[in-house]
């Protein structure tokens, strides 16, 4: 596997990032993105899916599950171990493979039908070559679903002031991207985060021949902002970019 910044990142705190999944908290403001990247999917029975960055493997078990035939890709040794368990607990067939995202070897061109990276591109350190990757491995008119972290309301020079819902979002310096390291939340090790701008994510695309059909912001319904004022707050403010495009 090719080494980077992120993939030695990873690997170091792969441990922390599946006891922290394996014991979920409804309060996290990510806790409704999961549903929702599902919903927007749909029907996946017989396709061949990668989940590009699938971690300890939530999204690929609930896809086998759902009648998919799913190839598994994350950079830790350790989430892959810790999903190849998990799987074998469900009785579910799904191939896992260690691979940085941004060399699939081993797997063919044109192959799958869609390609999910959930909340995964904002921690490549080759953000070009993963994409690049995941347009070569997709069929013609196949797919690709990536979610991010909202470049305008999070990054390195972007922060929170106040509390509650009224807090406010204050960005020092959106236009430079910025490298830093800071603990998952609820986590203690720091992990490489990368902000990037709506036009580098774009040109990406664009430069590797994806067209974007739709965009996202998703936000909590009124059900799920009763959980706490964290996910109200995200009725204001997104968290989170949603892109579909087409090869």
């Amino acid at each position: 596997m090719k080494q980077d910044s992120s993939t030695i990142s990873w690997n170091n705190m792969s441990e922390e990032w599946c006891k922290l999944v394996e014991n979920p908290n409804p309060n996290d403001p990510g806790y409704f993105i999961m549903p929702y990247t599902l919903e927007r999917l749909g029907d996946v029975s017989g396709m061949k899916i990668l989940d590009l960055g699938c971690g300890e493997g939530r999204y690929s078990r609930e896809l086998a599950h759902r009648g998919a035939e799913v190839t598994a890709v994350d950079c830790a040794e350790f989430s892959i171990k810790c999903a190849k368990e998990k799987t074998q607990e469900k009785g579910l067939d799904i191939l896992y493979l260690i691979r940085n995202s941004n060399d699939l070897y081993g797997i063919e061109n044109d192959y799958f039908d869609l390609v999910l990276c959930s909340m995964m591109l904002m921690d490549c350190e080759d953000l070009d070559g993963t994409v690049k990757e995941a347009v070569r491995v997709l069929k013609p008119s196949g797919t690709l679903f990536a979610s991010v972290l909202h470049p305008c309301f999070t990054g390195g020079s972007i922060w929170r002031e106040g509390e509650g819902l009224d807090r406010r979002v204050v960005v020092g310096d959106y236009f430079n991207p910025a490298v830093y390291e800071e603990p998952l939340h609820r986590g203690n090790m720091p992990v490489i985060w990368r902000h990037r701008t709506l036009e580098e994510y774009v040109k990406t695309f664009v430069k590797n021949g994806l067209t974007i059909v739709d965009l996202n912001e998703p936000r909590p319904t009124d059900e799920q902002a009763k959980i706490s004022v964290g996910i109200a707050w995200l009725q204001k403010i997104p968290l989170f970019l949603f892109w579909e495009l087409k090869k």
